[in-house]
């Protein structure tokens, strides 16, 4: 009985220990657990620059928004809602990590025609930015994709077929112009003033639409960007629906 009683008293406190241990540990794993998933990315996270003051380009205003407003305007339609916020008088983009994921919101109407689209974007993560014209929700339209990262470049396509590229410079964290010019067959594309494509459409698309901002996580995996100041006007000499949304101030 001795024995068992001495054995008795030398092990309990060995296992008393092993099991503080294992506690200690386990609350340790826990709580690094929670703090992973309560952290917050910096980059994500993070406030864009001020954007520019709204221009106004020449022509009719077919369509406008500054994102001055508390909620999105109901001229918007997303595919994903959950992605799209308004955030300190901007529009936010934010997609889940994961590649080739994407997100569109539209507006406008499967009516217009010639027209162009001038806009600011500002991307805080990720390559790809942009907007695309004459669109019919679902089912695709022109797209330009400003792409900064290891590209610096702007592209031109229709669905997965390129029509034309040019290298710019577009560094993320900072406010980029966009201005698209639909005529007939005919794009012409300029970033920061300066026309970077002007090419005719051999495929012969459809040549009516409206438009779609894009968030798209593309090969890098991530996207985190800002919109302000859309302005959509006519480039047709025949009537064509107005629609002002949210002009500000």
């Amino acid at each position: 009985m001795v024995p068992n009683a001495l054995g008795l008293t030398l092990i309990q406190p060995a296992v008393q220990a092993l099991t503080m241990s294992s506690m200690n540990r386990l609350g340790w794993l826990l709580a690094c657990a929670l703090m992973l998933e309560g952290a917050s990315d910096p980059i994500r996270d993070a406030t864009p620059p001020p954007s520019p003051k709204m221009a106004r380009p020449p022509g009719r205003v077919l369509f406008s928004d500054d994102f001055h407003a508390t909620t999105l305007a109901s001229g918007w339609r997303a595919d994903k809602p959950e992605v799209w916020s308004l955030r300190r008088g901007v529009l936010k983009a934010d997609m889940p990590d994961g590649r080739q994921q994407r997100s569109f919101l539209y507006t406008g109407s499967d009516e217009w025609t010639d027209y162009a689209v001038d806009l600011d974007v500002c991307a805080m993560r990720g390559a790809d930015k942009g907007i695309a014209v004459r669109v019919v929700e679902g089912e695709g339209g022109m797209a330009v994709d400003l792409r900064g990262s290891s590209y610096q470049d702007v592209l031109l396509q229709r669905r997965e077929w390129p029509l034309a590229k040019a290298d710019v410079t577009n560094a993320n964290g900072q406010w980029q112009h966009l201005r698209v010019e639909c005529r007939g067959r005919r794009y012409r594309v300029w970033v920061n003033d300066t026309v970077l494509i002007d090419k005719e459409d051999s495929r012969k698309a459809r040549t009516t639409g409206g438009i779609a901002l894009a968030a798209y996580t593309g090969g890098v995996g991530e996207c985190t960007l800002y919109y302000d100041n859309i302005v959509v006007t006519s480039l047709a000499s025949s009537a064509q629906t107005s629609t002002d949304v949210d002009e500000g101030p």
